[in-house]
C-alpha cells in the first residue's frame, strides 16, 4: 500500500507543479493586457481548470496505456514514480529559469526514459500518432490560425472607434482567458489522471478503462490549487517578453489556442502541449502588425526549450530510477 500512496503523492505533486507551471497558458494574455488583474485572473484559471478536468477522459486513456507497455508490481510502480520524479525535475528547472516548456511532453519524456531503463516497452507507433505529430502540428495551426483570427478581427473593427474596440476586448478577454483555462484542464489534469489510473493498475488496485471519479476530483482539485498558486516568471515571458499585446489580440490568442486543445483533446485524445498552442498563437496574433513585433530572439529560446524537454525529462527519470530502485533493492 505504501508504494502505491508514494506514486500518487508524486502524481499529484506533478500535478501541482503543472498548475503553477502553465498558469501563465491561461492568463498571461489578460493579464498583461489588464483585461484582469492578476489574482482575479489565477482565481478564474483556477476554476476553469477544474471544471475543465471532468472533460478529458480521452487524454487520461492515452496517458495511462497508450504510451509505454503495462509494466507490473513493484517494478511497474518504481518505473511510474521515477518518470513523475523526471517530469517534476524538469518543470522545476524550466520554472526557475522562467522558460513556458511543455508540462505535458516532459511527463512523456518522463515515462519514456523510465521505460527504457526498466526493459518496459514504448508503443512507438502510438507516441509517434498521437504525441509527435500533435507536437508539431498544433503550435503550426496556433500561428496561423492565430494570424488569420487577428486578420479577421482587424478587418470587422476597421471602422469602430479604437478606445471602444479596446474596452470591449477587455471585456471579451475574461471569456476567452477561461475557456483557454477550461483547456488547459481538460488537456493537463486528465495528463495527472491517467498516470494514476497507470499506478493503480500496475499495483493491482484498479482494473479496465474507466477512470474513478476520485482520481478526477483529486487531480482537478490540485491542478487548481497549483494554478491558484500562480507563475509569475513564465507569465512576464509570455505576455510581455514576446510581444505586447492589446486586448484585441489577447482575446484572439487565446480563443485560438482554446479552440485547438478542445479538439484535439474531445475528439481525438492527443496530449498536446497548452504551452506550445499559446505561444504559437501568441505568435501568429503579433505577425499580423509586422514581422519584427514579434521578438523572435525569445521565441526562439523557448523553441530550445521545446526540444529539450522530451530528453531532459527522460534523463532525470532515469537518474530517479537508478538512486531509488538499486538503493532499494
Amino acid at each position: 500500500m505504501l508504494p502505491i500512496a508514494i506514486v500518487i503523492t508524486l502524481a499529484m505533486g506533478f500535478n501541482y507543479t503543472n498548475g503553477f507551471h502553465d498558469a501563465a497558458n491561461a492568463i498571461a494574455t489578460s493579464v498583461s493586457t489588464r483585461a484582469l488583474t492578476p489574482r482575479a485572473a489565477l482565481f478564474m484559471a483556477a476554476v476553469a481548470n477544474l471544471v475543465g478536468a471532468f472533460f478529458g477522459t480521452k487524454v487520461a486513456k492515452t496517458i495511462g496505456s497508450g504510451i509505454i507497455e503495462q509494466p507490473n508490481g513493484t517494478r511497474g510502480l518504481w518505473l511510474v514514480g521515477a518518470a513523475l520524479v523526471g517530469a517534476i525535475g524538469w518543470n522545476l528547472l524550466t520554472w526557475w529559469l522562467g522558460l513556458p516548456s511543455s508540462s505535458s511532453h516532459a511527463l512523456i519524456g518522463g515515462l519514456g526514459g523510465a521505460a527504457l531503463v526498466a526493459g518496459i516497452g514504448v508503443k512507438w507507433a502510438n507516441v509517434f500518432n498521437v504525441v509527435i505529430i500533435p507536437m508539431v502540428v498544433s503550435p503550426i495551426a496556433g500561428l496561423i490560425i492565430g494570424y488569420i483570427v487577428m486578420t479577421a478581427i482587424l478587418w470587422l473593427f476597421r471602422r469602430a472607434q479604437p478606445g471602444k474596440v479596446q474596452r470591449g476586448f477587455r471585456w471579451a478577454q475574461t471569456a476567452s482567458a477561461a475557456a483557454m483555462a477550461f483547456g488547459h484542464g481538460l488537456q493537463d489534469a486528465s495528463k495527472t489522471v491517467g498516470v494514476v489510473v497507470l499506478a493503480l493498475t500496475v499495483g493491482g488496485y484498479h482494473e479496465g478503462s474507466h477512470v474513478p471519479i476520485w482520481v478526477l476530483v483529486l487531480s482537478a482539485l490540485v491542478i487548481s490549487l497549483g494554478t491558484y498558486s500562480g507563475g509569475w516568471r513564465i507569465m512576464r515571458t509570455l505576455g510581455r517578453r514576446i510581444i505586447h499585446l492589446t486586448p484585441p489580440q489577447g482575446f484572439a490568442a487565446e480563443t485560438t489556442a482554446a479552440g485547438i486543445l478542445y479538439v484535439a483533446g474531445m475528439a481525438f485524445g492527443a496530449p498536446i502541449s497548452t504551452t506550445h498552442t499559446i505561444t504559437s498563437a501568441i505568435m501568429g496574433v503579433g505577425a499580423t502588425k509586422r514581422l519584427s513585433a514579434v521578438r523572435w530572439g525569445v521565441a526562439g529560446n523557448i523553441v530550445g526549450a521545446w526540444i529539450f524537454t522530451f530528453p531532459g525529462a527522460a534523463l532525470a527519470a532515469v537518474v530517479a530510477w537508478y538512486v531509488t530502485y538499486f538503493w532499494h533493492h
